[in-house]
């Protein structure tokens, strides 16, 4: 269930005697470690109350498209962006039927149609409705469109009638959606990923440094790992907890993350280079506290070794991933960059733009490598993570493949 840890889970909860099940499934989903956040349609509240699943969730419960309190902001859209899994839990007949046509006259189907995060629908209805030719030919076409069906399972159900249609037990959906995360893209691959800023040292109470979180690269460190890779994360000083089955070594200076990183790359099959590496440190540290001068300070600053340029330098490097933070001419200074130091892909990010970047929880990136690129839109930097690992796993597959 560690797959879950962060994970943000939109549930939708339609009409059907199987909806007091997704009370316990709100219960399961945030003891695996996910946010859960939910939905219901009009015919869901009168199985079960919008209170039950606010308490269990811990946020209120969406029920209306056209809520002026919500949709000031836009809120189907919000939502839509916000998750990264939509779980329909129970899908009821009359559900699956909306989604195969498109329709949108809720606010759960038109988030449906709203959001790029994938979709699941855990099915339930009686075992005859579900048979139906009708029912078989939706459940074929949202297959064929890449939309994940949970189930049903067979057994007795509440109308008295045995056979398929029953939802699963929210035990086993929990399950299937923590595995949604589970691609196995880079089965058995050595990453190595360095995130945060470093500290370079003035005096034992100054440093020189700059704004980053970590967030992006722990973010990268945890897609990895749920693509299948063992994962080691080197980390300048944040406030963020390593991700479960990834090995964290803690630095401080550029010169640390360079010793470690250049250690280890050789051992490495991918190198993600997200920190935020000091440029330049101190030429001198003072061993005591500078006092401070009575008009102007001095400091003479001395480059850093360039660990990204370094590691791709290297006899046999491994497949190198650089960053490169923004404020201008976003492209050109990227392709310079990649081309500088031979890299075998870039991302570029804007770091002066209203909520991207350093301290942000989302951002957006532009790719580029020889003879390609792409655009990865605004999302949770968790979300973008897992973009971002699918096409490096792509690339890396069809470097070594060639």
């Amino acid at each position: 269930m560690s797959f879950l840890t962060n994970k943000r889970i939109l549930l939708g909860v339609t009409g059907g005697i199987a909806a007091y099940k997704s009370a316990e499934l709100v219960r399961h989903l945030r003891s695996a470690g996910a946010e859960v956040r939910v939905v219901m349609t009009q015919a869901a509240g009168e199985f079960i109350t919008p209170l039950t699943l606010q308490a269990l969730s811990g946020h209120p419960v969406q029920q209306h498209l056209l809520d002026p309190a919500s949709e000031a902001g836009m809120g189907h859209i919000t939502l839509a962006r916000w998750a990264d899994v939509v779980l329909i839990a129970p899908a009821s007949a009359d559900f699956m039927a909306k989604l195969t046509h498109g329709l949108a006259d809720d606010l759960l189907s038109t988030l449906c149609l709203a959001t790029a995060a994938p979709l699941a629908l855990a099915p339930a209805m009686n075992q005859q409705m579900w048979l139906n030719p009708a029912t078989q030919a939706n459940k074929n076409s949202l297959e064929e469109r890449g939309v994940r069906l949970f189930g049903p399972a067979e057994g007795a159900q509440a109308c008295g009638e045995v056979g398929p249609g029953r939802m699963l037990e929210p035990a086993r959906i929990t399950e299937l959606t923590a595995g949604i995360f589970t691609t196995g893209s880079l089965s058995g691959a050595r990453v190595l990923v360095s995130a945060g800023p470093t500290r370079e040292a003035i005096d034992p109470v100054r440093y020189i440094s700059n704004r980053s979180s970590g967030k992006m690269g722990y973010a990268l460190a945890a897609a990895a790992c749920e693509a299948g890779a063992r994962v080691t994360l080197i980390s300048g000083p944040t406030a963020l907890s390593a991700p479960e089955r990834v090995e964290r070594i803690d630095v401080v200076s550029a010169r640390e993350m360079h010793d470690a990183a250049l250690t280890r790359a050789p051992h490495s099959d991918i190198f993600i280079a997200a920190a935020a590496v000091a440029d330049f440190h101190p030429a001198e540290s003072a061993a005591q506290k500078i006092k401070k001068p009575r008009d102007k300070f001095a400091l003479s600053l001395v480059r850093n070794p360039d660990i990204l340029e370094d590691v791709a330098a290297l006899l046999h490097a491994p497949f190198t991933v650089g960053f490169a933070a923004e404020t201008e001419n976003l492209e050109l200074n990227a392709q310079a960059k990649r081309a500088a130091k031979k890299l075998d892909m870039i991302a570029a990010n804007w770091v002066n733009q209203p909520g991207l970047g350093f301290d942000s929880d989302e951002n957006e990136l532009r790719l580029f490598w020889e003879g390609g690129g792409k655009m990865l839109a605004r999302a949770p930097k968790e979300r973008l993570a897992r973009e971002l690992i699918v096409i490096i796993a792509e690339r890396y597959h069809a470097k070594n493949s060639a």
